[in-house]
């Protein structure tokens, strides 16, 4: 198990819950180890003698400094960059014999990781990492699919790493890997001990998934309607999310690609076109111009309703709310007034837009539910889902770790990280 987080104290209670469950290998991440130094690795190997710990020092030089470094502070394995240069490679492999530490080689951006293994291959490594990186995985790169083309061409164990869980960890052992890699769903989970327990499970019964995978595209829809408007927010560095705009039905959710509607003040001539353009997995998203003139009411909400569109957003007024609500249909505005416009047919569909202060196109993403709406540029929508999804997980973790009796700055250790 992977442990890529900044605090010794929350890492090492992670790694003793999931040796528990059935971690052997308890690797401390470049991130620990660039925060907490050589302490990450002593401390590890003091809270778990029996237990091989793994340094991930990301070495590209100075190779047999850095593994003697790590060995002397109790790792049994150290981690290189394979993108090092051979000689940094082969001084790195004669400090681990005298020390008695074993490399792994991370293939982490090598251009071409066929090549390189049987390079690292026939230089006497211990392991060779297959290792798809966290920026990576956001934009879809599998590691079994990497794992398959490299156990084929070494001698060498191969470890899988890079978005690993119950799933994939066992189809990369059956596909060849006689290590797996596991952070996230591990280390993000609230129950460390069970999330471990049932991917230790499932490399001891590994079998190739035979299951057909979802497309990108339902896969990123299944991630949206899952994680929050905030889990997104934070996702795109807190960014995309609409100013003063509110759901008239609480506990509704929307998830969409936008068609997008310019109008004015009341005009609802375009508002109501736009809906024989929409069908289910749209979002209408109508810039109104005005919080006192509505361009949407009860019919307009009945016939979005029944062509199946998903919700509508307006950056405006909207009226009938009565209506609205027994429809239960999800309507998400800046405002609620009585008064209707009038039909003139000003503005256009389909046109970059504001909304909420967010410039919205046609075809880009639109999530809301009770904390917002917010907007994801058609062209990331995929890898800021996948991040969204990684945001919902670490919550999970810190939900779980204030239950236990923590509180929040204890957690987040603000007091180690405030500026001075």
């Amino acid at each position: 198990m992977a442990l890529d987080l900044l605090e010794l104290d929350r890492s090492i209670q992670i790694a003793k819950e999931a040796v528990s469950g059935g971690a052997d290998w308890i690797e401390a991440g470049t991130p620990l180890i660039k925060s907490e130094g050589m302490d990450a690795v002593r401390e590890m190997k003091k809270a778990l003698p029996g237990t091989k710990i793994v340094a991930d020092m990301k070495t590209v030089d100075t190779g047999a400094m850095e593994v003697e470094m790590a060995a002397k502070a109790g790792a049994d394995i150290v981690a290189l960059l394979a993108v090092s240069d051979n000689s940094t490679i082969e001084d790195a492999l004669r400090a681990a014999r005298k020390y008695g530490v074993q490399i792994m080689m991370d293939l982490l951006t090598v251009p071409d990781p066929v090549k390189r293994s049987r390079e690292l291959d026939a230089l006497g490594v211990d392991y060779i990492c297959v290792h798809v990186g966290i920026d990576q995985q956001m934009t879809g790169r599998d590691t079994v699919d990497f794992l398959k083309e490299i156990v084929r061409e070494v001698k060498t164990p191969v470890a899988a790493a890079g978005g690993i869980d119950a799933l994939t960890g066992a189809e990369a052992i059956a596909s060849g890997a006689a290590i797996v890699i596991v952070g996230g769903s591990i280390v993000r989970s609230a129950d460390v001990t069970a999330s471990a327990r049932k991917i230790r499970e499932a490399i001891d019964h590994a079998k190739i998934n035979v299951a057909p995978k979802m497309s990108r595209e339902e896969e990123m829809v299944t991630i949206l309607r899952k994680v929050s408007a905030p889990n997104i927010s934070d996702a795109m560095h807190r960014k995309g999310a609409m100013r003063g705009i509110l759901p008239i039905n609480q506990g509704s959710k929307i998830v969409g690609r936008a068609i997008t509607v310019q109008t004015f003040a009341g005009d609802w001539a375009k508002p109501v076109e736009a809906i024989d353009l929409g069908g289910p997995g749209d979002v209408l998203v109508i810039y109104n111009g005005s919080n006192f003139i509505a361009p949407w009411g009860g019919l307009a909400t009945l016939s979005s309703k029944n062509k199946g569109i998903e919700g509508v957003v307006i950056d405006g007024a909207v009226r009938d709310v009565d209506e609205i609500r027994a429809l239960n249909y999800p309507i998400f505005s800046s405002g609620i007034t009585p008064n209707a416009g009038d039909p003139k047919g000003m503005g256009e569909i389909n046109s970059e837009i504001t909304c909420g202060g967010q410039t919205v196109r046609p075809g880009d993403y639109i999530v809301g539910d009770d904390s917002g709406v917010v907007v994801i540029p058609k062209e990331r929508a995929y890898e800021i889902a996948r991040r969204a999804n990684e945001v919902e997980k670490m919550e999970s973790r810190l939900y779980e770790e204030i239950r236990r009796g923590k509180t929040l700055s204890q957690v987040a250790n603000l007091k180690k990280w405030e500026k001075v």
